[in-house]
């Protein structure tokens, strides 16, 4: 390593360059809403008051830009008749005109922070005079227009090439990002992106977060409580929580959760000892071997504060694990600000486990050098997940990733060409399932009729994915969808057959005729997601309506993505979550699925991270501080923190943390039991 990526200290985001940053997001997001405004009405027939022309009326098109007009609509009838509108297509439409431009100026910016650390040749810092461009300006030449039809189409190649990699951000594909600025918008953007005065901040990681979080103006936000004391739609939800995570916090709490879960493993042999500065330790703490048990607590009675301090600590033994199975959960993803500090340690837990000589990681990685140059890629595509309602988020927390892992290749001296493929990512957006009637329909006559109305209840259950994001408990909902064919099957199976006899068709819930053995169900849920990543593929299907399906089944995935996401047990879950009230199309839902936590969202997070944490696992969460002491939240403390989790540290850290947040905050670390071990 050239260097030590934990003791890099972060740029600073003074006052004076944060206010920089705010302008340049309400210039970009001026000037591309007012451009695909113009677009959507002048081109595409979709008016800002919710008329929308028929399509055989725009007889001007291109055939590229009539389906483009088709995806624009299918998409604001998508929102219209989810709620996530209001049912109100003036709204739908407002929605889909900031996709559009939000996906855009995030593909430009994501350009822009990658020519800074030269992973990519100079493309937009001087406009279509940029080196990049020249040189494929030199091998195409004039063959595919005027010189803003070539820069455009160079642009459009390099978030081809991209996609490989980021396909949430720079899929062209995706009904987010359909639009690109005309010529004189396009200067216009350039133009702001390359100030003198913002040179420095496109090298650092931060800065995307920042965007992000300045998207929404505060007049917008304070306008949408004004309007409704509870969040109207996953929208406004996310709107309301865009509070960013100072990077004290960030560390504190991915110190004493990740960073103590290794340190516990190598039994203090590690070097997060001195790297991770916010770890807490207490001075005579002693590690129990495998099967040892503690002796009893020593009286504390008649004791200073001082002595019990230096009282002995017996540490439950944790064995160590290949860190490829270390898993890490941030359930409001945001910008992945956890995510980015996290990969620093996971950077120095990859690398001392090989020194551990554990065996699996040695066998796939006989040569150091080897793993070091993998490690990146290893992150991303194992330890890290995060779980978001909001596609910005989606694509800044894939693209910040990307970019850290970028920069330890750098680090390492790797060029580009030397550096591993990054196949897959962890970050997903959680949204429903796609709601195109006939492509669900073409989907499930594939299935064994008993699958296919699985399947279709999974999707109806999805549709408040928007809503609940990673507090759905869509894994519960599928487990228990085949245990009641399973039990449904027992039922009204004669006991004169054994497992191996005919199945024999059955009425109800579930159509299980020509079900023969157990086997079925033991395989249902891999049977559903194999068909579905067939049908993604479309190995199975014909070319009619070829690009709906091709929609339907991305959507599909980018589902099945995260169910599979809520499936995984977690040993680190780290958040800044959402507080405060619901979406209204989820209060009524949160009080059936979180009896002891339905009243505050926050109390719903932890409530969910104390399920799907292992035992032994680590969360650690900045929260309102009010959920440790108001009577409102008695049934969460009794049940949950009191019962299934304990107090491993809690900080008070008062007003003024979280940015604009009006509200007392506390950090704290909870952990789940170990297997066999009393709760203390």
């Amino acid at each position: 390593m050239v260097n030590n990526p934990l003791l890099t200290e972060p740029m600073a985001f003074d006052s004076n360059t944060r206010n920089k940053l705010v302008q340049l997001v309400n210039d970009c997001r001026k000037l591309l809403e007012e451009e695909f405004g113009e677009q959507l009405e002048g081109r595409f027939g979709i008016r800002a008051d919710g008329q929308i022309a028929e399509i055989d009326t725009l007889t001007s098109l291109t055939d590229t830009e009539l389906t483009i007009a088709t995806i624009l609509r299918q998409r604001i009838e998508h929102l219209r008749s989810t709620d996530a509108s209001g049912g109100k297509s003036e709204v739908a439409i407002r929605r889909v005109l900031r996709e559009q431009a939000f996906t855009l100026l995030n593909r430009f910016i994501a350009i822009r922070m990658a020519e800074s650390r030269e992973l990519i040749r100079e493309s937009l810092a001087q406009g279509d005079q940029s080196k990049g461009f020249a040189v494929y300006d030199q091998i195409t030449g004039s063959v595919l227009g005027e010189r803003y039809e070539r820069y455009r189409c160079f642009l459009y190649s390099l978030f081809d090439e991209l996609s490989i990699e980021l396909g949430a951000l720079f899929d062209r594909y995706s009904p987010q990002g359909m639009l690109f600025p005309g010529e004189v918008a396009l200067n216009k953007l350039v133009a702001h992106l390359n100030r003198s005065d913002l040179r420095e901040v496109w090298a650092a990681d931060e800065t995307i977060g920042w965007i992000y979080q300045y998207w929404n103006t505060r007049e917008e936000i304070s306008k949408i409580k004004k309007e409704s004391a509870a969040p109207r739609n996953s929208r406004e939800l996310a709107i309301r929580n865009q509070f960013f995570t100072p990077r004290y916090v960030v560390e504190f709490l991915t110190d004493n959760t990740l960073g103590r879960t290794w340190y516990e493993m190598t039994q203090g042999n590690t070097t997060l000892s001195e790297k991770c500065r916010y770890l807490v330790r207490k001075p005579n703490e002693n590690f129990l071997g495998e099967g040892e048990a503690a002796p009893p607590a020593p009286s504390e009675e008649g004791l200073s504060k001082e002595e019990i301090l230096r009282l002995p600590v017996h540490v439950p033994f944790r064995p160590v694990k290949d860190p490829r199975e270390i898993l890490m959960l941030d359930p409001a993803c945001g910008s992945m600000h956890f995510g980015l500090y996290a990969f620093d340690v996971f950077q120095t837990i990859y690398e001392e486990a090989w020194d551990l000589g554990i065996e699996s990681l040695r066998a796939d990685y006989p040569e150091k050098s080897t793993l070091l140059r993998d490690v990146p890629k290893l992150i991303i595509e194992n330890n890290i997940h995060g779980v978001d309602i909001d596609h910005r988020a989606t694509q800044i927390a894939g693209l910040a990733l990307w970019l850290r892992a970028q920069r330890a290749w750098l680090e390492q001296g790797l060029k580009a060409l030397e550096r591993p493929e990054i196949v897959k990512s962890n970050v997903v957006c959680a949204e429903p399932m796609p709601g195109d009637p006939e492509q669900l329909q073409a989907f499930a006559t594939k299935l064994h009729p008993a699958l296919a109305q699985m399947v279709e209840r999974i999707f109806e259950k999805m549709q408040l994915a928007g809503e609940a994001g990673a507090l759905l408990k869509i894994d519960e909902i599928i487990s228990g969808l085949v245990d009641r064919a399973r039990q449904a099957w027992k039922s009204q199976r004669s006991d004169m057959f054994s497992d191996e006899d005919l199945g024999i068709p059955t009425q109800g819930e579930f159509d299980l005729s020509g079900v023969s053995s157990t086997r079925f169900f033991n395989e249902a849920e891999e049977r559903i997601y194999k068909a579905l990543e067939k049908y993604a593929e479309g190995s199975d299907s014909d070319s009619s309506g070829e690009y709906r399906r091709k929609l339907f089944a991305e959507d599909a995935a980018q589902g099945f993505s995260f169910i599979n996401l809520c499936r995984k047990r977690y040993d680190v879950i780290v958040m800044n979550p959402p507080f405060g009230e619901w979406s209204k199309l989820y209060k009524a839902e949160s009080k059936k699925v979180y009896p002891n936590s339905y009243n505050d969202i926050l109390a719903a997070f932890v409530d969910r991270g104390g399920e799907i944490l292992v035992p032994g696992g680590q969360l650690g969460a900045i929260t309102s501080r009010t959920c440790f002491f108001l009577s409102s939240y008695t049934k969460w403390r009794e049940h949950i923190i009191l019962k299934k989790l304990q107090i491993r540290l809690l900080v008070d850290l008062g007003h003024g943390v979280m940015d604009a947040a009006m509200v007392e905050a506390a950090a704290y670390v909870l952990e789940k039991p170990m297997e066999g071990i009393a709760q203390a």
